[in-house]
């Protein structure tokens, strides 16, 4: 899924910004609550300054929670940037942000290959590096010490989708974002005793619909990864199924049933549009209902989980001409996961999202 380190949104802009997003309210429904918080990270249509402002304001009208999800910025600190410059630079503009119109932050940061999870990241690769590398572990922790000091999330993660890596990488680069991830929760351990840790898992994977296997579970990932606290589940269904409505109820449940752990949706969405091609050599018959139904199925899953947060990574549709024709192949099958379309027009999706949202939270969620 599209993971960008190279939004950097000025201060004084998002401090003007913040006085128009608290002034976005939702009146909550008395019918019903969630446990769950919702959200997306920041992106937009194209990587374009005055997109993602504009899209900042417009997603956090839909949100309570936001995620920061990224790849390591391998060529950044590995050309000898400070990670401490680098974090001020990239987030602290957008957390103040946040943190003014009472999110709460989640960060995932990845130390493999986001859209590729058969490979090491590709700075790595261009430079003849593997997180199997014990300096390049270290460059990663670092990095995970120094997010959480200075951002102080909520929520954590140090690996996504290890069962998928563990499925299609190498073994000694599964080996190496395990050695790192549990390297880097030692470190935060050291001096942060309060931020819930995590990874996350690919659902899809787990329940095998990806190639067509049985149910594999994901009790590696716990005996690999003892330090979880919640689990991040990452969940694009229709690459397995034909309908939201063929989604079992216990899609997530029944992830965490023999290791009962808060759960939630670190990214996931339906396609709005039928797909066919790409670098995932996907066919998928969609259309915005289906998306719609999807956001309904959402609510059910997610309370029969009880699920603690629910996160799209994009709000709005990618525009694909705006991006580098290297990025497409690869970006293609989450073009259409928005709940508005690339011009920031609402699809059917967005009213069944904000009906969710208009539930009220749960006490001490």
């Amino acid at each position: 899924m599209p993971r960008s380190n190279k939004t950097r949104i000025s201060f004084a802009l998002l401090a003007l910004l913040a006085g128009v997003g608290a002034c976005t309210k939702h009146s909550p429904s008395a019918a019903s609550s969630r446990s769950y918080r919702m959200g997306f990270m920041s992106s937009a249509p194209r990587p374009d300054f005055s997109l993602y402002l504009q899209s900042l304001v417009l997603w956090t009208a839909h949100s309570d929670a936001t995620i920061i999800s990224t790849e390591v910025p391998w060529d950044s600190l590995l050309n000898g940037e400070n990670p401490v410059t680098y974090v001020m630079g990239n987030y602290v503009g957008l957390v103040n942000y946040c943190r003014s119109v009472n999110m709460k932050l989640w960060v995932y940061i990845d130390p493999e290959n986001g859209l590729n999870r058969a490979s090491e990241s590709n700075p790595l690769v261009a430079r003849g590096k593997s997180i199997a590398q014990q300096d390049i572990q270290m460059i990663y922790r670092r990095f995970v010490v120094v997010t959480d000091s200075i951002l102080r999330p909520e929520h954590l993660g140090l690996a996504l989708e290890t069962n998928l890596i563990r499925a299609a990488a190498p073994n000694a680069v599964y080996q190496g974002v395990k050695q790192a991830a549990n390297g880097a929760a030692a470190d935060i351990r050291a001096f942060d005793p309060h931020v819930a840790l995590s990874i996350s898992v690919q659902a899809e994977v787990a329940w095998g619909k990806l190639g067509g296997s049985a149910y594999a579970g994901v009790t590696t990932d716990f005996t690999d990864f003892p330090f979880l606290q919640e689990l991040g589940i990452s969940s694009y269904p229709y690459t397995g199924f034909k309908s939201p409505a063929d989604i079992p109820l216990n899609y997530y449940s029944g992830l965490v049933a023999t290791h009962p752990l808060p759960i939630f949706i670190s990214e996931g969405g339906w396609t709005s549009m039928s797909l066919n091609g790409g670098s995932y050599g996907l066919s998928v018959l969609s259309s915005p209902a289906q998306q719609k139904a999807y956001i309904e199925r959402q609510g059910q899953l997610l309370s029969q989980a009880h699920s603690i947060g629910l996160f799209q990574l994009t709000f709005a549709d990618l525009d694909l001409t705006g991006w580098p024709a290297n990025d497409t192949a690869g970006l293609y099958a989450f073009a259409f996961l928005g709940i508005v379309d690339s011009n920031f027009n609402p699809k059917p999706a967005l009213a069944v999202w904000d009906s969710l949202r208009q539930q009220p939270l749960e006490p001490g969620h």
